[in-house]
């Protein structure tokens, strides 16, 4: 079986090109994973997301735990097997779920007990329980059970959530299933604030972890905040390990991360966007429901090649959206996921080329440019 490792095999400034070596097969750098919360990434087979470039799916412990139970996922042959997904999987620690039950959830040190949105009945997920369910699950990247700052939060009540954070860390590192080409990854908190984040690091860094996620950003910040933190926490990562930024995020945000170091992301928002009638192009966001698509014949993105932009026009998505038609979200999903699979590809491509800082101008020129209206 392979071993875990990550290899850098080139770098444009901070950026950094590389492929990440796991038990079920490896996944190039930087990258977007293909968001299966509950085991699907939803609207689309794993032969689509596949289809669309994505080498690397995150599946939710919080979600899985409560159902089908991590022990049924296990009976059936683990997430590999049960979802159809031969390739890496990471799969959260459950905290961020766990938490943003609001009123149903009680913290202490142990870990934290909450009732079930689903059916009300009550559960505890500690930092050894949730390595014990994401061992059961067979993901190949574990992510370490953390306190989910709130934001904004004072120095003082980020410094206390931080080190909870870091003592739970070690006691995932000591319960964690050490396997030929498994990682744990621990997660950075800290809030905004420099030295708690780079406490945080350094602490991770002494435990052992084998990837680093950057946590707490993307909750309400902005933007200009969110890379103002990574400048300050990145350089103090070792440079051997991937980093993982939680969450994030738009394709501005991703630009804007790659260009500080980051190599992976997750986010609900290609799909969640493909749900609601938003499409993501090179020009920017569409909402494929306003008027002015009902009769254009021009695909989403002319610049894409996916199923959806090969096959089909605007007219043909906003009337499904207007009739409700299930295709409709499935079609711009599907889009959507190919276009942030695109940029992934992109952004590899050009570091490879020590031409990042102009692609970066080009696309943020395009993006202000906004969508143009079909022709009268």
């Amino acid at each position: 079986m392979t071993a875990f490792s990550f290899t850098i095999h080139n770098t444009d400034g901070n950026a950094r090109r590389g492929l990440v070596s796991t038990a079920h097969g490896t996944f190039e750098t930087p990258c977007f994973m293909a968001t299966a919360t509950a085991a699907t990434v939803k609207a689309m087979t794993t032969d689509q997301v596949r289809a669309t470039g994505a080498e690397l799916a995150i599946c939710n412990t919080y979600h899985l735990m409560l159902r089908p139970t991590p022990e049924r996922v296990a009976a059936l042959g683990g997430l590999h097997k049960f979802m159809n997904w031969p390739g890496p999987i990471v799969t959260d620690s459950g905290g961020f779920q766990v938490m943003s039950l609001a009123g149903l959830c009680k913290l202490t040190e142990e870990g934290a007990t909450f009732q079930s949105h689903v059916d009300g009945s009550k559960h505890e997920l500690t930092p050894e329980r949730s390595m014990e369910i994401q061992s059961l699950l067979d993901s190949d990247i574990t992510m370490a059970l953390d306190e989910c700052t709130p934001h904004p939060a004072t120095h003082e009540v980020a410094a206390e959530s931080m080190r909870r954070s870091m003592r739970w860390a070690e006691r995932c590192r000591e319960a964690f299933q050490k396997r030929e080409g498994y990682a744990l990854f621990g997660i950075a908190q800290g809030s905004t604030y420099e030295d708690l984040r780079l406490e945080s690091v350094q602490k991770l860094a002494e435990i052992g972890v084998d990837g680093f996620g950057i946590g707490g950003l993307a909750v309400g910040e902005g933007q200009d905040e969110m890379f103002r933190v990574l400048d300050f926490t990145l350089p103090a990562v070792p440079t051997d390990k991937p980093r993982y930024l939680m969450g994030v995020g738009t394709p501005s945000d991703i630009v804007g991360a790659v260009l500080r170091g980051i190599d992976m992301f997750d986010c609900v928002m290609p799909t969640r966007a493909g749900r609601t009638g938003r499409g993501y192009t090179h020009r920017g966001q569409i909402n494929i429901k306003n008027a002015r698509h009902t009769a254009d014949p021009r695909p989403l993105d002319e610049r894409c090649t996916c199923p959806t932009c090969a096959n089909y026009s605007r007219a043909y998505l906003h009337h499904l959206f207007r009739c409700e038609e299930i295709l409709g979200p499935m079609l711009l999903t599907q889009h959507n996921e190919a276009y942030y699979q695109l940029l992934m590809k992109n952004l590899r491509d050009v570091i490879e080329q020590n031409t990042l800082q102009s692609f970066a101008a080009q696309f943020a020129q395009d993006q202000e440019s906004g969508d143009i209206p079909p022709l009268a």
